[in-house]
């Protein structure tokens, strides 16, 4: 057994952490935590969209990497290929069950470093992958 007990799950937390980053930039979410068949993608934000063009803006499908500490590795490269594969498959389901052919798309990657005791860094990487 492990002596050090076991730590609180951190990915809800960072999520939380991302999703607010985000709102308070202006995005708007219409989704978290969507999943089918093909993978799963922890946000789904719109940004730039007016009330007055619908269709206007960019749908953006975000990827949350959230870890206690840095030292070793950015938690942005934890999305390898085939994570990102799965992510656009994912978004493709999402986009085909909406009317969203009127919309930009691009996949941002939220990095959140919550380590103990301290305030959560957080890194919004636009446009991570294609």
């Amino acid at each position: 057994m492990w002596p050090f007990g076991r730590a609180k799950p951190l990915g809800p937390q960072g999520e939380r952490i991302a999703r607010q980053f985000l709102s308070r930039r202006g995005m708007k979410l219409l989704a978290r935590n969507y999943r089918c068949p093909v993978g799963e993608i922890d946000l789904i934000m719109l940004e730039g969209a007016s009330s007055t063009q619908p269709g206007e803006g960019t749908i953006v499908f975000v990827e949350v990497k959230a870890r206690r500490n840095d030292s070793y590795t950015d938690p942005e490269a934890a999305v390898d290929g085939h994570k990102q594969h799965r992510i656009k498959r994912a978004a493709a389901r999402y986009l085909a069950s909406r009317d969203s052919e009127r919309y930009n798309v691009r996949y941002d990657i939220v990095s959140v470093v919550v380590p103990p005791g301290q305030q959560p860094r957080v890194r919004h990487i636009t446009d991570a992958f294609r």
